[in-house]
């Protein structure tokens, strides 16, 4: 049986993200944490006769949070476009894993149609260092522009 070497493990600074507002590219270069999910959506199917209760897939809701250092205009930017004139901006991410020292190489993922559910408009914090905004999303799709590949070589042995 074979398993993954330590050097094939992916680092989770090397990569990028950017946003695009309105068709313009944004790096997120105070960008701390990214992630995205898909919530799979279910219920319950019981049937008499049985005393097992199936469970049905009814539908995803995807959704997504990012941790930036404050101090990123462009998100209140967003907010502040919306209350003006009542319409809330195109927004899309677009997230890059790349380690160098990985033989999976790189991917890349576009993330669709995203709506910013909570967006800081002025924080202070005596025991921060640094201020961050966490800002919660969801989103209406995703493609996957360029996925990881296999390793070039697994371990073996180990029992």
């Amino acid at each position: 049986m074979g398993f993954l070497l330590a050097n094939d493990g992916i680092n989770g600074k090397a990569g990028s993200a950017f946003m695009v507002k309105n068709g313009r590219n944004i790096e997120l270069f105070g960008l701390k944490k990214y992630e995205t999910n898909a919530e799979v959506e279910t219920s319950e199917f019981p049937v008499v006769g049985s005393l097992i209760n199936q469970t049905k897939v009814k539908g995803i809701k995807y959704s997504g949070t990012l941790t930036v250092y404050y101090g990123t205009p462009e998100f209140l930017d967003v907010l502040s476009e919306y209350k003006r004139n009542g319409r809330f901006p195109e927004i899309n991410f677009q997230v890059i894993n790349q380690d160098k020292g990985s033989s999976v190489g790189s991917q890349v993922v576009a993330i669709y149609g995203v709506i910013l559910t909570k967006i800081p408009i002025a924080i202070l914090d005596d025991s921060a260092d640094y201020l961050q905004e966490e800002i919660p999303f969801n989103f209406t799709d995703y493609e996957v522009l360029k996925g990881f590949g296999t390793p070039s070589q697994l371990g073996s042995g180990g029992y």
